[in-house]
């Protein structure tokens, strides 16, 4: 027996390379990685952008607007600056006071000592003040008799107290003094004096007695102090004896000393140390913005601060919060966590929306390949079919004695091959199902090209006897 032509002419089927579907499977992979790493990136620098906080102080060259003001051009300059500042000027502390609690400033410049927005958290101390009360020398007058000299607070009733500044929260503060001292404010008579005509006022004898609030390095106390020194008489400082009692009725004021030779001057101003009260100023934020944002403030702000003392010695007087349970006005978590050392990284920060979304990103491809494996059934079915189809026609090709059916059988495993390399290509069927699939059409096409050499070689009468007798016997 020789083999027929198609003997000669059929080969092994090859099966085509993967690379296609390896190579789409590749870019869903490589998509999805660039997807992912896409909305970290997104995510990590909405996350990292600068924040612009409205920050309210005043008045207009008062001493806070310019410590913010430096510190808004330090911040603002830094080149990874995490928190930057927009100063809103107001009237003073309770003006910025009232626009935090509106919502209408992120941060603000207050006095402990006024009364603290309800949305305030503390931030950080700018500085302390302290009350200063004192009395000039009495003036050398010709044909008058000088009147009793004041070396005490309750010697203050039926007499002028000038108060340094014109905000009423100074003239509140004195009037808490002469309360403690059962000094009725009625009997007294209070007059302010802007900062700058208090020392004119004093050298023009306008009162007989002075209050001024503020650092103890303070310009324009030393200032007022310095101008009440004449005819070679110095100032008599009242102490405030109780101001520990004054401090427990009043949880806005503390205890304090001004320390001897505070406001220079020879001999020294004062001459020993004078008991007093104090009260702070606070950067406050509003309860609303982010612990990360404030956190990052503070850091920052603390930063700038060493940077600034030598040129801005104001700077120098910012402290850390009361982070006490306690405190008069309780810290903001952002500023707790930056002094307590429990600041957030942007990982500890973010590590739970990373996870959940690397997680929800793993369920949606699992969702996306079963899915797709869903769309491919019918399509594996189908091919599933045509494999037993083709084993059925290598049954009837080793029987046929038609070679017209055997072409047309032929024909068809053409289009099952065809549809297989589909199924393939597509990721229906897997490798080794391929690899099956392609033992099966080998053998079919060598019984084929078998059958057809037999056919061959037999007389046709003998072929058509052959398929009558078949045919007679199937009916």
């Amino acid at each position: 027996m020789t083999d027929g032509p198609d003997q000669d002419n059929a080969e092994p089927i090859v099966p085509p390379s993967p690379r296609s579907a390896q190579r789409r499977a590749a870019f869903v992979v490589l998509a999805g990685v660039l997807a992912i790493i896409g909305a970290l990136a997104a995510g990590y620098y909405f996350a990292m952008r600068p924040v612009t906080l409205r920050i309210a102080v005043g008045p207009a060259s008062s001493d806070d607007l310019k410590v913010v003001q430096r510190l808004t051009q330090a911040l603002n300059n830094q080149p990874h600056s995490q928190v930057r500042l927009r100063p809103v000027q107001t009237d003073g502390a309770a003006a910025s006071a009232t626009l935090l609690g509106e919502g209408k400033a992120d941060l603000a410049i207050i006095r402990g000592d006024l009364d603290v927005p309800k949305n305030a958290q503390a931030v950080a101390t700018l500085r302390k003040n302290v009350a200063v009360l004192w009395v000039p020398p009495a003036a050398k007058a010709k044909g008058r008799k000088a009147g009793p000299k004041i070396t005490k607070i309750a010697q203050l009733a039926g007499h002028r107290i000038g108060v340094v500044g014109s905000t009423q929260a100074d003239v509140n503060l004195l009037k808490v003094i002469l309360q403690q001292y059962g000094v009725d404010p009625a009997k007294v008579e209070i007059i302010q004096f802007p900062a700058n005509e208090v020392v004119e006022a004093i050298r023009n004898q306008k009162a007989d007695a002075y209050l001024a609030a503020g650092p103890v390095n303070s310009k324009i106390t030393t200032d007022a102090i310095a101008a009440s020194t004449r005819d070679g008489g110095t100032p008599t400082f009242l102490e405030i004896d109780s101001a520990e009692a004054i401090a427990q009725n009043h949880p806005a004021y503390e205890a304090s000393e001004i320390p001897a030779g505070s406001f220079g001057g020879s001999p020294a101003r004062p001459d020993d140390e004078v008991k007093t009260i104090s009260f702070a100023h606070h950067i406050v934020a509003r309860k609303g913005v982010s612990e990360s944002t404030i956190a990052a403030f503070t850091r920052q702000l603390f930063a700038v601060r060493q940077s600034l003392k030598a040129e801005f010695p104001l700077a120098a007087k910012i402290e850390t919060p009361d982070t006490d349970k306690d405190a008069t006005i309780p810290v903001h978590p952002g500023a707790a966590a930056f002094v307590d050392g429990e600041e957030k990284t942007f990982l500890d920060r973010y590590s739970d929306y990373i996870w959940w979304s690397l997680m929800a990103l793993s369920a949606m491809g699992s969702a996306g390949a079963w899915f797709a494996g869903y769309l491919k059934k019918d399509e594996r079915s189908n091919n599933s079919s045509q494999r037993e189809r083709l084993l059925d026609m290598l049954t009837t090709a080793r029987h046929s004695d038609s070679t017209e059916e055997l072409d047309q059988m032929q024909s068809e495993a053409d289009d099952i091959l065809r549809d297989t390399l589909r199924c393939f290509e597509h990721g229906t069927i897997e490798q080794g199902t391929l690899t099956a699939f392609n033992i099966a059409l080998e053998q079919f096409h060598n019984a084929v090209a078998d059958r057809k050499s037999l056919l061959m070689s037999i007389p046709q009468s003998l072929q058509r006897a052959g398929a009558q007798f078949r045919a007679a016997g199937t009916a």
